[in-house]
């Protein structure tokens, strides 16, 4: 054996032969080292063994460098296999982006260990040869190319006939390709060929054919429903790590939609599927945190950060939340803003409104008043009627554009259409003329529209244009109607109006007990008028109920709001 492995040293074609057998014996350094001794001799394939050694930590210290380093050279050398997999790296932003100056011997030519952007250019030269000399898995990696890489390397018709080819061969790769490009097409017919090349890959082992082949059998596209066989291929992918398939179980065994429910157990993935990665299901256990019956919102912080982080929107404007209300961490306005202003700068509608509120409130930076009104701009020009309200409100407030109470009134006219908040704030614009001239009667109309959409504070506005009789005929009636309306959805001005009402026996009874009990339901809600009146009445016990301690209590809560009828009475209740 010594002597074999000696003029193995001799002859590279021998050393090769003899790498293999050591190889499979288990002994891979020493194969290592034959087989570099072939691949120096220039012998494609030991070149192509020699690149995945390295790759893979193979008898030799891992190097993604000197492995992708090896593996160019076995591709220009014809290797179909180095082809293959050196095209898979520039896709995956593993290798490729060679110096201009190297040339294709360069030993720094694949100068990082780290993932960068994809060269496809690259990726496509080595994947056509590859394809061309009827590597199955070239085959496949071109039909990716073709089909998902830059708009101009696309060519959809080209990259279906290269999956075919592949999955004709057995490339579980080629049959998931050849899966998602005739689902591209959106033709019925292919329904159950897309679900057989599903299969394949997925009984070849590709977690993420396994996972899709999970999502048909839910939904039964192309096979029969079969939930208890979903719930099993989607155990079968989370097992092999597939993040999604880890929150997509985690979801249906908190859920208990595909098989029995276990919280425990469903939450447990979820976790497992937040850590590698998946923003979903970070925001998922934030919110659990969040909206369970005991709120954790230190632990549903920790999800919403990560998640925000990797840039998922609702969990930034959920964190912001945070942030802004001090549930769970440090109450922190300026940090709270920054992540809402993250979650409205990728979009996030939501955020945006929350931000805009801020803005109006006085928070946030100079320039967030601009993006403000670009954003609603953008949209509301479009057509998205709440962005025009929310324009008008700029407008109407200076917010991120100059004053203008014509364009606002402008823009909360064409809000009205549709949102229930622009037709009261049209009606009061009507009502005192802002930006227009001053029209009751059209207020009126509009203020009917808002209260009809059960808005309180339009159907407040109306009951008094209504029992004034402004804008129109007066009706006492009807306007206690909707004080009453209103009152019911907690509006404390609603609830003073009707005691009036029942005080003056205008719209409604005379009934002095039933006054008391109005006044003090809005009383209790901070009403200071209110206040004045449940002060005045308990003072002298007008409803029967004769509480002096009480009614002074009351009285002094409206002096302190700064009602001088309350200071007065309690000037008068001092003894002389």
């Amino acid at each position: 054996m010594a002597i074999l492995d000696w003029l193995s040293r001799l002859h590279p074609a021998l050393a090769m032969r003899r790498a293999v057998q050591l190889n499979a014996g288990g002994k891979p350094a020493e194969a290592f080292h034959l087989t570099a001794i072939a691949a120096r001799a220039g012998i494609p394939e030991a070149e192509y063994r020699v690149a995945r050694c390295y790759l893979e930590g193979l008898g030799v210290p891992p190097s993604g460098s000197e492995g992708t380093r090896w593996l160019r050279r076995a591709a220009d050398h014809g290797s179909a296999d180095a082809q293959a997999l050196l095209a898979a790296l520039c896709v995956a932003g593993l290798a490729g982006h060679e110096d201009s100056g190297g040339g294709h011997n360069s030993e720094t030519l694949f100068k990082s260990e780290f993932a960068r952007d994809p060269d496809f250019e690259t990726a496509l030269q080595f994947a056509r040869k590859a394809a061309q000399a009827g590597s199955p898995t070239g085959q496949a990696i071109l039909g990716y190319i073709l089909s998902r890489g830059p708009k101009a390397m696309r060519d959809l018709d080209a990259a279906q006939d290269w999956y075919e080819k592949s999955a004709a061969a057995g490339c579980p790769e080629g049959c998931l390709g050849l899966a998602f490009s005739l689902s591209r097409r959106g033709e019925a017919e292919h329904k159950t060929r897309i679900a057989a090349e599903v299969r394949r890959a997925a009984d070849a082992g590709l977690p993420t054919a396994i996972y899709l082949l999970a999502i048909l059998t839910e939904h039964g596209m192309g096979v029969p429903v079969d939930l208890e066989a979903a719930a099993q291929l989607y155990q079968l992918a989370a097992e092999k790590g597939l993040a999604s398939a880890q929150f997509r179980l985690g979801l249906a065994l908190i859920e208990g939609s595909l098989a029995d429910q276990d919280p425990v157990a469903g939450e447990a993935w979820m976790r497992r599927a937040a850590l590698a990665g998946n923003l979903d299901a970070a925001y998922r256990l934030g919110e659990r945190h969040v909206r369970g019956p005991r709120p954790e919102y230190a632990e549903a912080a920790t999800w919403y950060r990560r998640a925000a982080e990797g840039g998922h929107q609702s969990a930034a404007r959920a964190l912001a939340s945070l942030y802004l209300s001090g549930n769970g961490v440090a109450q922190d306005p300026e940090e709270g803003t920054r992540w809402l202003r993250a979650a409205a700068n990728s979009g996030n509608r939501e955020s945006q409104v929350d931000l805009a509120n801020l803005v109006l409130e006085g928070a946030g930076d100079p320039d967030d008043g601009l993006s403000v009104a670009g954003w609603f701009g953008a949209t509301a020009s479009s057509g998205d009627l709440t962005a025009a309200f929310n324009l008008g409100l700029c407008f109407a407030e200076g917010v991120g554009v100059r004053k203008d109470q014509e364009r606002a009134a402008h823009w909360m006219r064409r809000a009205a259409e549709g949102v229930a908040e622009a037709q009261y704030m049209y009606a009061r614009m009507l009502q005192s003329g802002r930006g227009m001239t001053a029209d009751e009667k059209q207020a009126r109309v509009w203020f009917e529209r808002a209260a009809n959409a059960g808005l309180a504070e339009a159907q407040v506005a109306l009951a008094e244009m209504l029992y004034n009789g402004r804008g129109g005929e007066r009706s006492s009636v009807a306007a206690a109607h909707l004080f009453k309306q209103a009152a019911a959805a907690g509006h404390a001005g609603a609830m003073f109006a009707i005691g009036a009402l029942y005080e003056t026996g205008q719209g409604l009874a005379l009934d002095y007990k039933a006054a008391q009990k109005w006044f003090a339901a809005a009383a209790e809600r901070g009403h200071g008028h209110a206040q004045l009146m449940l002060g005045h009445y308990l003072s002298r016990g007008i409803a029967g109920e004769h509480d002096p301690v009480a009614g002074r209590i009351w009285l002094e809560r409206a002096a302190a709001q700064g009602l001088d009828e309350a200071v007065d009475e309690l000037a008068d209740a001092e003894p002389s």
